[in-house]
């Protein structure tokens, strides 16, 4: 090839002197310079000696879209004309190959990893040998699952690179299975981003931000203590290797302070030197190429600005050269030249445009190879700051999904930290101690209640048990049998049932209490309103009272109990109890700082509970239920305590209330049944006062009185017969009396007493007996 490659500019002022390829030793055409180059900073500037091609860089304001602007106008409109543009960073990229194709030019980027440039209808005709930054994010994915982590947070500079990376990464780690679940962003001030990490306790953390904007965070970052063992941060990692101990007016943090906070971080970078020592196409090594570059720097690179994207520079003109050889090859067929290239002339372009979409060779930065929109495929290089200092810890083939490990990361925790606090979900259960003790006095209760039920079936003939309601008695020991049974239900909890069990659990705790008292405490009302009856009689009316039929006190107990079960069915239908959970504060164990536990308890409720615990408490006007039920609601998130208080109230009351009922009362007199059959042995029916004793007969009682009272007739009319024989047998005696008083003086007889008659028209008489009554005295009377 005898011809020279024409003169590339670059709309940052960008001026490359390419020598032939098959002629090394001819000299190059000269190439104009723009002469502001001569007065920037020397950090701006970058002199490469390659082999086989001398050539020079010089930079204008880096990343000034406005002067972009301004030179590539003047490039355009001013000659030699222009067959390719090489922008440097993504924001100077973005503005020219937009505006590129308008003027059929291709663009040939070294530096740009913007995502957005990987659009092919916004940019048709756009190229880089820097891979897009989306490349990092398969191997940030790649490591997030390699170190078992599935939630991360995400902090970025407000610029589009950052937006269109994050965007990538959001639907990379969607697909396999890892959360973004905080998403921070920030235009010039990291405090309040950095804080809302720290109180959203994230501890994988993602960072794009520029350098200057690094150190801004990374100071933040230290105030708030978000780093250490706990944390872990991923950086890009094209930053200058000592850019945290870099002097920054910005910051009021130390570069000890720095040092501090940035230990450990990953870095994910594209690979811009190839880690493999062949040979490049150029016949240089990739170390070769360091070796010449430091040469001609005579500067610590580290230092550089641009220094790890040199190989990546120089692959791209590379692949600019190699991609016009061919482009003037093919032209040659057709008839053309690349000198015939005008703004006007697509199909010079076009023929370009393939010439390097096609490209494939082995650079110092690696193999070079362009996907569809343009980016370069490349390996991903993966390090870590240990003790100051980044170490290579792998490498990622994103093209063969093939990572190479070196096995030497560091943790200051030892071991990869979690990717958030473990929350250890505890569910706070009854003390088994406690529920045994309790289930203890209740099964006394009930053994109790049976025995005192049996006692009152068995001996239900005496009359002693006749007098005292035995079956509303028996309808109170019921009562409490199953208040009583209640009390297991009550203690049952997550340590003995399943969840799925707890509903039922709920429901019988609720019939068991509400049936329990309805039975126990509405047999009791009912007796002591029936006494409240007999005893407030007028006195008037003492003659005429009559006892209270039996079933008269059956129907009021069935009425509290029906009302009762209408009212737990209610309850139960339109708003059930169901499992409930309560949760309390976090609790951070000592020995393990990436676990917090949420202590749990499980309740029975309802939506509406308190307005139906009011409901059942009002109609049945129990004074245990109105001092249990407010107080076992204050204590509903202490288990041990609101079971303790509950539970108890239920056993004490049910033994009071059996004691009272079947067990005699301290005195010299029992006066109840079970005690007096016990110690008297009064098997045998006796009669007994029920005025005194306030209880009502039976139906064998009344029967009884019945016989009674007609005895009573009977005897009424023999003594009224007996009176008036006695009548006329006194005026016998007194016509005798007159017929002897005119003779003689007669003795005075034998007068019957009044008690005689008293005791024979006695009301009493059915207590007295005949026995009772003077015998001689009637005697005389039936003479």
């Amino acid at each position: 090839m005898s011809q020279y490659l024409p003169c590339l500019h670059v709309p940052t002022s960008l001026c490359l002197s390419l020598l032939p390829l098959s002629s090394p030793t001819v000299p190059p055409p000269p190439c104009p310079l723009f002469p502001v180059a001569d007065r920037l900073p020397w950090q701006h500037k970058l002199l490469l000696l390659l082999m086989g091609l001398s050539w020079k860089l010089i930079f204008s304001p880096p990343c000034d879209p406005g002067q972009a602007t301004k030179y590539l106008y003047e490039l355009l409109y001013n000659d030699p004309i222009k067959i390719i543009l090489m922008p440097g960073c993504s924001s100077v990229s973005t503005l020219v190959a937009e505006a590129a194709r308008m003027w059929n030019l291709i663009v040939l980027s070294y530096g740009s990893s913007s995502p957005a440039l990987s659009n092919r209808q916004r940019f048709p005709t756009f190229f880089r040998t820097h891979p897009s930054a989306t490349l990092h994010n398969p191997t940030r994915v790649q490591l997030f699952k390699k170190w078992g982590w599935t939630k991360i947070a995400t902090i970025q500079q407000t610029t589009e690179v950052f937006t269109s990376t994050l965007d990538d990464l959001d639907q990379r780690v969607k697909e396999a299975g890892i959360e973004i679940t905080f998403r921070q962003s920030f235009f010039s001030d990291p405090a309040a981003p950095v804080r809302s990490l720290k109180r959203q306790d994230a501890r994988i953390i993602v960072g794009l931000f520029y350098e200057t904007e690094a150190r801004k965070v990374f100071c933040e970052v230290y105030k708030e203590k978000l780093y250490g063992k706990r944390y872990v941060w991923f950086l890009i990692g094209w930053y200058a290797d000592n850019w945290f101990r870099i002097k920054d007016p910005a910051i009021n943090c130390t570069e000890a302070e720095m040092a501090e906070a940035v230990e450990g971080h990953v870095t994910t970078e594209i690979v811009m030197l190839n880690p493999e020592n062949t040979r490049s196409i150029s016949n240089m090594t990739s170390q070769e190429f360091i070796e010449k570059l430091q040469k001609r720097l005579g500067k610590n690179p580290e230092e550089t600005g641009g220094f790890q994207e040199a190989p990546l520079a120089y692959d791209a003109i590379w692949a600019l050269a190699l991609a016009l050889n061919k482009t003037s090859a093919e032209l040659v067929k057709k008839g053309l030249r690349l000198e015939d290239f005008n703004y006007n002339n697509k199909n010079i372009t076009d023929e370009i445009y393939r010439a390097l979409n096609s490209s494939a060779f082995e650079g110092v930065s690696g193999h070079v190879v362009f996907d569809a929109s343009g980016s370069r495929m490349a390996w991903t290089l993966i390090e870590q700051l240990q003790g100051g200092v980044y170490k290579k810890i792998g490498y990622y083939d994103s093209t063969k999904d093939n990572l190479s490990w070196y096995n030497n990361d560091k943790w200051i925790g030892d071991a990869p930290p979690a990717d958030y606090t473990k929350v250890i979900t505890t569910f706070r259960f009854l003390s088994q101690k406690l529920f045994i003790s309790v289930s203890v006095l209740a099964s006394l209760g009930i053994l109790l209640a049976i025995v005192c039920l049996a006692f009152n079936i068995y001996n239900g003939h005496v009359r002693y048990i006749q007098n005292s309601q035995p079956y509303l008695n028996s309808m109170t020991a019921v009562g409490c049998t199953l208040a009583l049974a209640a009390v297991f239900p009550l203690g049952l909890d997550g340590y003995h049932i399943g969840a799925g069990l707890f509903p039922f659990v709920c429901q019988a705790r609720l019939w068991l209490l509400g049936l329990g008292f309805s039975l126990a405490y509405g047999s009791m009302f009912t007796k002591i309103w029936w006494v409240h009856t007999v005893f407030t009689k007028k006195e008037e009316k003492k003659e005429r009272r009559k006892t209270l039929e039996p079933w008269k006190l059956y129907a009021t107990v069935g009425l509290l109990v029906g009302l009762d079960v209408v009212m737990l069915a209610v309850w139960q239908i339109i708003d059930p109890l169901h499992r409930t959970i309560e949760e309390f504060t976090k609790e951070e164990p000592k020995t393990d700082i990436d676990v917090s536990i949420l202590p749990q308890l499980e309740h029975c409720s309802s939506t509406k509970m308190n307005t139906w615990l009011g409901k059942q408490g009002g109609y049945m006007g129990q004074v245990l239920c109105l001092i249990t039920a407010p107080v076992t609601m204050i204590l509903n998130s202490q288990q041990d305590a609101a079971f303790a208080f509950a539970s108890l109230a239920v056993v004490f009351s049910s033994y009071i209330t059996l004691v009272v009922l079947f067990v005699p009362k301290v005195g010299p007199r029992p006066s109840h049944p079970m005690r007096r059959l016990i110690t008297r042995g009064e098997w045998q029916s006796e009669q007994q006062d029920t005025m005194k004793t306030g209880s009502s007969t039976n139906n064998n009682e009344e029967e009884k009185s019945r016989l009674l009272e007609k005895e009573n007739r009977e005897l009424e009319k023999i003594i009224a017969e007996k009176e008036e024989r006695v009548s006329e047998l006194r005026q016998q005696l007194q016509d005798r009396q007159q017929l002897r008083s005119r003779r003689r003086p007669v003795p005075t007889l034998y007068q019957p007493s009044l008690p005689l008659v008293r005791c024979l028209v006695s009301e009493q008489a059915d207590k007295l007996g005949r026995s009772n009554c003077d015998g001689s005295r009637v005697h005389l009377l039936y003479k």
